[in-house]
């Protein structure tokens, strides 16, 4: 997508100094130091929130009884997203992103203090589901901004310095969330994180207002919001949780609400993604089918190689979480390497390599359950997927600004989250009852009131039906990467 492009003369002036951006400025120039500073701020918090809940979650799940659950806390975030994001879209599109963005976080905050104060597995999940609206609302909210606020010649590098805002996080937040959870306890994991949202909001907010508050034009600013979609995405959300809750309950009866959440799922997966998304036609649909393939499948694996560690090889939650440390410093490390401007040409080459080491990364986490496996050669095999993560990613980001005009970009934004969070809930949802149908369940049973169990608790077979599926998965991405250019 090209800068903005002046349709009315009232409506496009507080952008002209950003569309009128000099060659020689980058992300930190004068024009954009602020609102960089800021929207790097935001993601900062969600990278931090992302590694340090992942690193309590094992020991939350055990003393709620709830590791049957264990996949659901994960997805239920990812579930509620679906609808925030149609929602964020639209709200951007139509009156800036300033109030999604401002809302979003609190949600997320408050998500966070649910999580951290739940007396139950289902109150923690409810938590987990309003962290999901948070997020939801902030990410497309912060494309649109992207979009709005920044040239094409430098989308890449600031995409590129959101992945860098997780490098730290990545190192530190495993380290201060299983210090916390060991001696302090899992709550305050969750309940100490809301802090860390006065920063952002103070420096976001004003640069946003500034710079990118507005709607893109007057048109966008008087129409109303479309229910269509609104349904659709409630659709979406309600049909992937259904599916959800009958692929954890594994018994007959659950037939039922999986066919209900399959009804309502499939009509809304094709209004509200960009028609050929199903069969990958180049172009757009393609680079938006592409985003759910990779995020889906890396995610679904990462969010049981903690459990894993814990409950197969007897790390502490502060061990397990650190043997992922290093893949923030590689996701980063491969958006940098995408966002050189000498690369660009070879960026769909470049997206089909990625792809093939998060293939091989996820088929070989399972090679850990081996004892005579050093559990450093997960961590070193993950720094290679996430590598490849950090290539796909930040270029799904970049390619889907590039093909959307800029009254597009809220909705074409929330498809690419859409598809991103729904293969996120599907492929949870079917590695949670494969795990839970081979024993998984059973899993942190004699690990209750130990950090590991060792063999007394092994199931390395629920593991590995995780794993191998979503390696075959990462490998249907390869093709699909082949696809996101269009066609000349």
């Amino acid at each position: 997508m090209s800068a903005l492009e002046p349709r009315d003369a009232e409506v496009t002036a507080p952008f002209e100094d950003i569309a009128v951006d000099t060659p020689a400025e980058g992300v930190l120039g004068r024009t954009h130091r602020a609102l960089s500073i800021g929207i790097v701020s935001v993601v900062l918090l969600i990278a931090f929130e992302a590694t340090a809940v992942g690193t309590a979650m094992p020991v939350a799940a055990r003393e709620l009884h709830g590791i049957p659950l264990y996949a659901f806390a994960f997805s239920a975030y990812f579930t509620t997203s679906l609808f925030a994001m149609v929602l964020s879209g639209q709200w951007a599109d139509r009156r800036g992103p300033l109030a999604p963005l401002a809302t979003g976080i609190g949600a997320f905050g408050v998500g966070l203090l649910l999580s951290g104060t739940a007396g139950s597995m289902w109150m923690f999940i409810l938590g987990r589901a309003v962290q999901g609206i948070g997020g939801g609302l902030v990410i497309v909210a912060l494309y649109v901004v992207i979009g709005r606020a920044y040239p094409e010649r430098i989308r890449p590098a600031i995409m590129a310095a959101f992945s860098a805002a997780w490098v730290v996080p990545s190192v530190v937040g495993p380290l201060a969330s299983g210090t916390v959870t060991e001696h302090l306890g899992w709550r305050w994991v969750f309940v100490g994180i809301p802090v860390l949202i006065l920063l952002p909001l103070a420096l976001a907010l004003p640069a946003i207002r500034r710079m990118a508050g507005g709607p893109a034009d007057a048109e966008s600013a008087a129409k109303p919001f479309d229910r269509r979609r609104i349904r659709l995405a409630l659709g979406i959300s309600l049909g992937a949780g259904l599916l959800q809750f009958a692929g954890q309950e594994l018994r007959w009866v659950s037939l039922l609400p999986a066919a209900v959440g399959a009804a309502l799922l499939v009509p809304a997966v094709r209004g509200l993604l960009p028609r050929g998304t199903a069969r990958a036609a180049r172009g757009l649909p393609a680079v938006i089918l592409l985003r759910g393939i990779s995020a889906g499948s890396f995610i679904a694996a990462e969010s049981f190689v903690p459990l894993m560690l814990v409950t197969q090889r007897g790390l502490s939650p502060t061990m397990a979480g650190l043997s992922l440390a290093l893949g923030g410093l590689t996701w980063a490390l491969g958006s940098y390497v995408l966002a050189r401007p000498r690369l660009e040409k070879h960026r769909e080459s470049l997206m089909v390599a990625g792809m093939v080491l998060v293939a091989l990364a996820i088929a070989a986490a399972p090679a850990v359950l081996i004892e005579s496996v050093p559990v450093w050669t997960l961590a070193a095999a993950w720094g290679v997927g996430c590598f490849g993560m950090g290539m796909v990613i930040a270029s799904t980001s970049v390619l889907l600004l590039k093909l959307s005009a800029p009254e597009e970009a809220g909705g074409n934004s929330a498809a690419l989250q859409i598809s991103d969070g729904l293969s996120n809930v599907l492929l949870l949802a079917g590695g949670g009852a494969a795990f839970a149908a081979l024993g998984g369940g059973a899993v942190g049973a004699a690990a209750h009131g130990a950090v590991g169990s060792g063999a007394a608790g092994s199931h390395p077979g629920a593991f590995t039906a995780v794993f191998l599926p979503m390696a075959a998965v990462a490998l249907v991405g390869v093709w699909v990467a082949t696809r996101v250019k269009e066609s000349s």
